[in-house]
């Protein structure tokens, strides 16, 4: 390899202080889809939050071991669910599922909308982060091209040092 076919330096890069200057802040995604939230889009996170853990479907066992129990096992004149039939029962629990299903969809659409902006806002770092790298890889290359420049002011074999590394001593 010769000292004219090592790449030349390019335009000097742009500077740390220009760069920040051009860089747009970054944004609390987090916080902007919450300020977005309506009261029925919180009202409808929370139930979704609460409705899907274990301590709902422990209430839902234990009312519905209690109703069950209370119409197959009290005295004839304590029930108030005849037996095999549980009409009232299955009234209330089905009224529960009709309430509930549609609330946790409004819930889960807000969650999915809330997770597509965290990923846009996720692409658009990443896309900075792109934009960093190619500003630290081009002062890279123009400070190697700066080094060879000096090392061949010096009449320094550029081959000769590339080819020994960075280790070994140069004369």
């Amino acid at each position: 390899m010769t000292s004219t076919s090592i790449a030349q330096p390019k335009s000097k890069p742009i500077t740390l202080h220009e760069f920040r200057k051009r860089r747009k802040p970054l944004r609390n995604i987090n916080n902007e889809m919450r300020e977005r939230r309506t009261r029925l889009d919180r009202l409808a996170l929370w139930i979704t939050g609460h409705v899907g853990t274990m301590g709902f479907f422990l209430i839902i066992f234990a009312w519905t071991v209690l109703w069950l129990g209370w119409n197959l096992l009290a005295p004839d004149q304590y029930k108030f669910d005849p037996p095999m039939g549980f009409i009232f029962w299955l009234f209330l629990s089905n009224l529960i599922q009709i309430l509930l299903m549609p609330l946790i969809m409004v819930g889960q659409n807000v969650q999915g909308a809330h997770a597509e902006a965290r990923a846009e806002h996720d692409l658009d770092v990443n896309v900075k982060a792109e934009r960093e790298i190619e500003v630290i890889l081009e002062h890279l290359e123009y400070q190697n091209a700066m080094l060879l420049k000096m090392m061949e002011k010096l009449n320094v074999n550029v081959s000769e040092a590339l080819d020994k590394g960075p280790d070994s001593e140069v004369r």
